[in-house]
């Protein structure tokens, strides 16, 4: 077989390339890869093989950026949850994908190169009694530090998540729960709420939701256009689910679901200022998580826990409630950036927050102008 039919190949069974490894990704799909090309990015796909065996594999996202004033175009790579290895203690095969990583960024002329694999770094949190550590995860960033990588100020992807386990019968998962959690499961349903799977149809209602969401915890969303495109993209291919939660027949929350090779991610979840009482919220993740056990899914990703317990940390309070329902805590390497072209990179890192910021301070307020638009029904 030629290169060309081997690379045309790997692209036509991608997906299948990407959930045969441990730890696959819904980022690491050829839908997200789909999504993001429309958003400038441009994605490149990278198989290593061992004979005929693949031992890695890395969707890479390369688009160009212009930084503020400044005349000239940065071309940046990044590898979202990513790359892929069957097997990170094998010095070979690491040595092998970071080697190539680090040539393809020079070869693309890119100031650097950003990885986030999700190597398990250990459980629970320092302050915590059930917090461990990786002998493999130290021994990947010692790694990585050897050859220059370095840890990243800008974490794309959350370090840190709580996971529960769906291999385990109902009763099982619910005994796991903390006694409030149940507690409140059983308050939404006693208080009228009902939980519905939602369609395309429910993506302008989800958004709206989402920006009220947005402007009362104060945190900044793109576009709607950028979450059609996503919600839709996935919906479509069979791999992402809405479920709304209603009383008396109106939306009052909602969360979104991806799966993917029997993994499953909340990567979005949304809710109104009124009947917050009734608190739909937990209804809505218990369900999600009978649904998703319905599907065959053994891991439930709830996206998202603190560095620690600190009270200023704005994760906090998000964190509970996802402690609430069982899951363990899982540490992941987080994102690295391999600077090609040093200079410009510093450059790129001092710039960047003083430009996000002035994105924050515009989104902000178109933020709030859609939440006062209300939810229209």
């Amino acid at each position: 077989m030629s290169s060309v039919s081997k690379q045309i190949e790997e692209l036509d069974s991608w997906n299948e390339i990407v959930g045969s490894f441990p730890e696959p990704h819904i980022m690491q799909t050829r839908e997200w890869a789909m999504v993001k090309a429309q958003f400038g990015w441009q994605p490149i796909y990278k198989v290593w093989r061992e004979g005929e065996r693949v031992i890695a594999a890395a969707q890479i996202l390369m688009r160009t950026v212009r930084l503020g004033f400044l005349p000239i175009r940065w071309r940046i790579m990044y590898v979202p949850k990513g790359p892929l290895l069957s097997d990170w203690n094998n010095d070979l095969y690491r040595d092998m994908v970071l080697d190539d990583l680090h040539r393809l960024a020079k070869e693309n002329q890119a100031i650097f190169i950003k990885i986030d694999a999700d190597i398990f770094m250990g459980n629970g949190l320092p302050s915590e009694a059930d917090f461990s550590e990786s002998e493999i995860g130290k021994k990947v960033v010692s790694h990585l530090g050897g050859l220059g990588w370095i840890f990243s100020d800008e974490q794309v992807q959350f370090r840190n998540t709580v996971v529960i386990d769906l291999t385990q019968d109902e009763e099982v998962i619910l005994s796991r729960m903390k006694q409030k959690t149940r507690y409140n499961i059983r308050l939404a349903h006693k208080k009228g709420v009902t939980i519905r799977l939602g369609s395309e149809q429910d993506f302008d209602l989800l958004y709206r939701m989402y920006a009220e969401t947005a402007a009362r915890d104060a945190f900044i969303i793109r576009e709607k256009n950028y979450y059609s495109t996503l919600w839709g993209t996935f919906y479509r291919a069979g791999m992402a689910q809405p479920i709304i939660a209603e009383w008396a027949g109106e939306a009052i929350a909602g969360l979104f679901l991806f799966h993917f090779a029997k993994k499953a991610w909340f990567l979005f979840g949304m809710s109104r200022a009124i009947h917050r009482e009734k608190m739909p919220n937990y209804l809505l993740q218990w369900e999600a998580i009978r649904y998703l056990k319905s599907l065959g899914c053994t891991e439930y990703d709830l996206w998202g826990a603190p560095d620690d317990l600190s009270q200023n940390d704005p994760l906090l309070n998000v964190y509970r409630f996802k402690q609430g329902f069982g899951g363990s805590v899982v540490r992941h390497l987080g994102a690295w950036d391999l600077p090609i072209t040093p200079v410009e990179y510093r450059l790129y890192t001092r710039i960047l927050p003083k430009l996000l910021a002035l994105w924050r301070w515009r989104s902000r307020g178109e933020t709030q102008r859609l939440a006062e638009q209300g939810v229209s029904i």
